[in-house]
């Protein structure tokens, strides 16, 4: 099951995109592998820390995140029922 990116950074689900920011930063530092040599679950907690940030600090990715959960990348790219939602990256929508 998919971590929720919200709980990863610690912040709440309205959270502004500064709160977002303090949060990686914070959690980044904590977990960084420089400071954690030889710590595999703190290089792991780093990866997800990475990968919540990456998607929450962009507005069209946290969007879609928030309306499809994890599954929101394979709705993005049309791999999931009812096809593309459109590119979820620039905003562009597919019309046929």
């Amino acid at each position: 099951m998919e971590e929720d990116f919200y709980s990863v950074l610690k912040v709440s689900r309205d959270a502004s995109s500064e709160e977002i920011q303090k949060a990686y930063r914070k959690l980044a530092a904590k977990y960084h592998p420089d400071m954690n040599q030889g710590n595999k679950r703190a290089k792991e907690t780093f990866q997800k820390v990475q990968r919540a940030y990456e998607v929450l600090n962009d507005p069209a990715k946290r969007k879609l995140y928030d309306q499809y959960g994890s599954a929101f990348e394979a709705v993005a790219e049309g791999d999931a029922p009812g096809g593309p939602v459109g590119d979820a990256y620039s905003g562009k929508v597919e019309v046929e």
